[in-house]
């Protein structure tokens, strides 16, 4: 039901905002909708992020980025209401991570997160995640030249948490190699008019060890839309569709958040609601149980500020 409310929305927002930038522009025109950027790069999404994957952006050269991102409880459902102070008093996730542009279209990152107790429940017990990336960027928009924008993403974690001595359990960790997990992405992207971003990001994530009722390889179509309400607030929608086999993975769901972000000079704040409860593409993907249709959706944020040596 949720996966159909969003694809309505996609669609009927997607026009709705389209009709609404200008009167002359009664339908999709490439050329009306290119002559607004006077052959200048196109900044496609305001961040690096979409909310909890990335985005077609890269950090320019020597800019380093520090960022914070914090989860909270569920807002409604068994785990929220008044009780949690609609999930206030609970703390999901956390994560810090540094971020560099090694160029213009070539930037890495490492992070760090405490990972996410509630997930055990689920088959997901991982805690003390180290993750790192690297994106590069192969397309920029272009009025005249690119229609489109284009970046590879390469992404790994790796737990160090406590090894469990109970060998059923998915955090026995046999191997050193269990601990880690791989993700890489192709991220489609382009802007329409002044206010409109839409993105496709088709991934796929691969874990080393899984439990019996999983699989080690899964493929997840990403989707997202970007309204600039102004120069410096966007509201952003972000959605990624797994595909399973129909006999493994019953209990999942799939990835879908909110947000509004809004860019200061030198900081981007983003706050969102979304109903997966970890960060980075090994993580979300793969590992959200959780319910929009039941309540169990939370609150989160992140705030970054980016440095540049003078």
């Amino acid at each position: 039901m949720v996966r159909l409310y969003f694809i309505c929305t996609l669609f009927i927002g997607s026009s709705i905002l389209l009709n609404a930038q200008s009167d002359s522009i009664a339908i999709l025109d490439f050329e009306d909708l290119e002559s607004e950027f006077n052959d200048e790069t196109i900044e496609t999404f305001g961040n690096t992020r979409i909310i909890n994957g990335h985005s077609v952006e890269t950090l320019s050269k020597g800019v380093l980025e520090f960022r914070i991102e914090h989860k909270f409880g569920d807002i409604a459902g068994s785990n929220g209401g008044v009780q949690t102070f609609y999930g206030l008093d609970n703390s999901t996730d956390i994560r810090f991570a540094f971020e560099y542009g090694l160029s213009d279209n070539l930037m890495l990152g490492v992070g760090r997160s405490k990972g996410t107790s509630a997930l055990a429940d689920y088959g997901s017990p991982y805690k003390s995640l180290l993750d790192g990336f690297v994106k590069y960027r192969l397309l920029h928009q272009k009025n005249g030249s690119s229609p489109i924008s284009l970046a590879l993403l390469g992404t790994t974690s790796y737990t160090y948490m406590k090894q469990s001595t109970d060998i059923t359990n998915v955090s026995s960790f046999p191997k050193q190699v269990n601990r880690f997990a791989y993700s890489s992405q192709l991220n489609i992207a382009r802007k329409f008019g002044n206010r409109l971003s839409l993105a496709v990001m088709p991934t796929f994530v691969y874990r080393n060890l899984v439990a019996s009722n999983d699989v080690n390889g899964l493929f997840s179509l990403g989707s997202a839309i970007r309204y600039s309400v102004n120069s410096k607030i966007g509201i952003i929608v972000e959605y990624y569709q797994n595909f399973n086999t129909s006999d493994v993975r019953t209990t999942n769901k799939n990835s879908l958040g909110v947000a509004v972000e809004w860019n200061t000079f030198g900081h981007v704040f983003t706050v969102n609601l979304t109903n997966s409860l970890g960060f980075g593409e090994t993580q979300f993907i793969p590992y959200t149980f959780q319910d929009w249709n039941k309540g169990q959706f939370m609150l989160g944020f992140c705030i970054s500020r980016k440095y540049r040596k003078e």
